[in-house]
């Protein structure tokens, strides 16, 4: 008898969105609903998406955890596995998300490098709920504000000896999944970009330290650079903001100029890389971040 072999299932990480939304249903109250997406990859284009509304008398992590094991069987009838990973963006649920995932052994991350997960919340906003019933045309519980933390120097572990601006063609950043780098996390570039446009990023080198410095920078959740006043910033995990250097007058005015073409022209894409020094060519850490704003 021939057995046929069941297809090896997919693996990635999942994120999640469990939150109310500006909809009042029939029986008077806002309406819950959980939102799961997987990350990403950075050419596959297959994405699993889950979504189950939740009745407001059940915001629990009882009714989380049985949701959860819903989207977990939906998943593999599709060819995901389970996630081992889940990231969360909204601080208000990571008590009740975390009491959840840790029932069915998922390890929670507060991240907002939930880019797949903000993409979708995004364009729900402008074009799904403003089409069903009840929609108030107000968000009845809105994310808090964007985050305004003093930011604070970079770790000891993720200081470099010296840092540079720089920035790698379009074309070239597409390969990046051809790289040699010991710690990377890369994300989809869509084919809708301008072919000619230049991706902004910050080289850090280490000349001893480049690997260990590169492991660190990972576990801090890298989400987006931008300018402040004369400072650049890092803004990573769920709301942490840290102060990668100040620049003069004139390279503030450069680089700000960048990020913003960029979040216009080119999706929001930045990078971040890291090297022993700047005439290595190998790469022991490299990080694509996008900047596409806050819902």
């Amino acid at each position: 008898m021939i057995v046929s072999k069941k297809p090896d299932l997919k693996k990635t990480d999942w994120e999640i969105d469990f939150y109310s939304r500006p909809i009042i249903d029939d029986d008077g109250k806002k309406r819950w609903e959980l939102l799961i997406t997987t990350t990403n990859s950075f050419k596959d284009t297959k994405t699993f998406k889950w979504e189950k509304i939740c009745p407001a008398s059940n915001v629990n992590s009882i009714w989380l955890k049985d949701a959860l094991e819903e989207a977990i069987d939906k998943a593999n009838s599709q060819g995901w596995d389970k996630p081992s990973v889940i990231r969360c963006w909204r601080s208000s649920m990571k008590t009740m998300i975390k009491r959840a995932a840790d029932q069915i052994g998922i390890e929670l991350i507060s991240s907002r490098r939930t880019y797949s997960l903000l993409e979708w919340l995004i364009e729900r906003e402008r074009n799904f709920y403003p089409n069903q019933k009840g929609y108030t045309g107000i968000n009845l519980a809105p994310p808090s504000s964007p985050i305004t933390n003093q930011a604070i120097p970079l770790p000891e572990e993720v200081r470099g000896d010296s840092w540079s601006f720089a920035s790698l063609s379009l074309n070239t950043l597409r390969e990046a999944d051809e790289w040699e780098i010991e710690f990377s996390n890369l994300i989809p570039i869509k084919d809708s970009i301008n072919q000619n446009i230049s991706i902004p990023g910050i080289r850090l080198f280490s000349s001893k330290r480049s690997l260990a410095l590169s492991a660190w920078l990972g576990g801090l959740e890298p989400v987006k650079l931008l300018i402040e006043g004369t400072q650049l910033i890092l803004e990573a995990g769920q709301a942490d903001r840290w102060l990668v250097t100040d620049v003069d007058e004139e390279a503030k005015n450069a680089i700000e100029n960048n990020f913003l073409n960029t979040k216009r022209d080119a999706d929001g894409l930045q990078f971040i890389s890291i090297q022993k020094s700047p005439e290595e060519n190998s790469l022991d850490g490299f990080w694509m971040l996008r900047d596409i704003g806050e819902i």
